[in-house]
């Protein structure tokens, strides 16, 4: 199971107020659990592990080997925010990081759209695709969504003009709402093998449901071993304890940030296959607490990489931060560093000793560096990075989220500021029914 350490932040407080931010981060753990909270009606991530049907498995494998059958070896996935960076997350945290350069042909090669504006990024996905055999998932409940619409509308054709509208059909699987909106309506006329996005679970917390799912499985991976993962840190996580990794982690983060002032929390890995495991945390995190004035920020980086670029400021810039070290107690492969004659880079004293050795005492030493330097930490690990661990580590964030944003006193389930962005970008982009905020906004400019 997930395990979480603190000791390298208690330096910056006492037991007494820890054990007072434990008993807040309880009360939060009361709410999430009685589920009577704000947001309450986005709560069905919670059980997904223990209730995710296996016919649902099923069913994305089915996709998966149907797809194969057809000899597809790229698969185009469609979406935004939640509806991508988990199936992402998942994907290249498990994937050999050289498996393109190799040409594995093992399973399809998945590759994401709709997350994004840029024209040189779709004119080049179409380049790619005019050399391969695709397919199509696309992921939106309403189907009108500008940057997946407008990639789904791209690829869609492309598809069809290539396969025919038929074939076409069995080649695109539309991941949306039960009951409504333009791509159910889309879906139902063109016989598209559909999936629901669950009403009750919103977009960040959605990777356990077919918006991750299927594209993790279609990827090649074992979506019932990250369940089963997932599904364990669900029946640890349930239990109401001071020791409960969640609670600790919410309380002592919480303590950081109103006690001690530090604003920005930093994940920081050790493995280049967890950076997007970052990107998807910080949506989580982000979009979940920053609201009402109030929120950590999240950031990430990359070790030992980012130590000859961010580490100057980690040690001696604004003691404005924290760091969530996110550790992997054992790696799945193995290389030993060998003995050189000439040793001219002096560095025969590792002769014999793991790469994976030398990455953790270079977590260890930047750990004692940072902490000295007056920057608190706290530790996640898990055992290994394989899809059940994969699975613990996502449901463990998703349960911790929950608790600390209800300790900081915010709705961990809406996300009313995105809304901003939008209604500008329609302004601009002359939408019907926008004509009077095309006028306000253009006089801006």
């Amino acid at each position: 199971m997930v395990k979480v350490d603190v000791k390298n932040s208690k330096s910056f407080t006492d037991e007494a107020l820890f054990d007072k931010y434990l008993n807040k981060a309880l009360e939060a753990f009361d709410v999430l659990d009685a589920e009577n909270g704000a947001g309450n009606d986005f709560l069905g991530w919670k059980h997904l592990p223990s209730q995710t049907p296996s016919r649902m498995i099923a069913d994305c494998e089915a996709i998966r080997d149907a797809w194969k059958s057809k000899g597809v070896d790229l698969v185009v996935c469609i979406g935004i925010g939640g509806s991508y960076l988990g199936a992402k997350c998942v994907i290249e945290a498990l994937s050999h990081n050289f498996a393109r350069e190799l040409r594995r042909k093992d399973a399809a090669e998945v590759v994401f759209a709709g997350n994004n504006l840029s024209e040189e990024y779709l004119a080049e996905l179409m380049d790619l695709a005019e050399e391969r055999n695709v397919a199509c998932i696309v992921i939106s409940k309403s189907g009108t969504t500008t940057e997946p619409a407008v990639a789904f509308r791209i690829v869609k054709q492309f598809l069809e003009s290539h396969y025919g509208k038929q074939e076409a059909a069995e080649r695109i699987v539309a991941i949306t709402d039960a009951h409504k909106g333009a791509l159910k309506t889309l879906s139902d006329q063109e016989g598209y093998k559909s999936f629901v996005v669950p009403d009750n679970v919103g977009g960040r917390f959605s990777v356990l449901t077919p918006v991750g799912l299927l594209p993790i499985a279609v990827a090649g991976f074992p979506i019932d071993e990250l369940i089963d993962g997932a599904k364990k840190a669900e029946r640890a996580l349930e239990v109401k304890s001071k020791d409960n990794p969640a609670v600790v982690y919410a309380a002592m983060r919480n303590l950081l940030f109103q006690e001690c002032g530090k604003s920005t929390e930093i994940l920081v890995n050790y493995n280049p296959k967890l950076t997007y495991v970052a990107e998807w945390w910080k949506q989580l995190f982000g979009e979940s607490e920053g609201k009402d004035g109030k929120g950590i920020f999240p950031a990430s980086v990359n070790n030992t990489a980012d130590l000859h670029s961010m580490g100057q400021f980690i040690q001696e810039g604004s003691r404005i931060m924290f760091e969530t070290v996110l550790h992997v107690d054992n790696a799945r492969r193995s290389i030993v560093i060998e003995s050189d004659p000439q040793n001219l880079d002096q560095l025969n004293f590792l002769a014999g000793k793991h790469v994976e050795h030398c990455n953790h005492m270079a977590e260890l030493g930047t750990r004692l560096a940072h902490v000295d330097g007056g920057v608190p930490q706290i530790e996640v690990s898990i055992e290994t990075l394989d899809a059940k661990r994969l699975g613990e580590l996502l449901y463990f964030f998703e349960f911790a989220c929950g608790v600390s944003a209800y300790t900081l006193g915010v709705n961990p389930f809406n996300q009313p500021g995105v809304e901003a962005y939008k209604k500008n970008m329609f302004a601009l982009l002359e939408k019907p029914g926008y004509e009077e905020a095309t006028k306000a906004i253009q006089s801006r400019l």
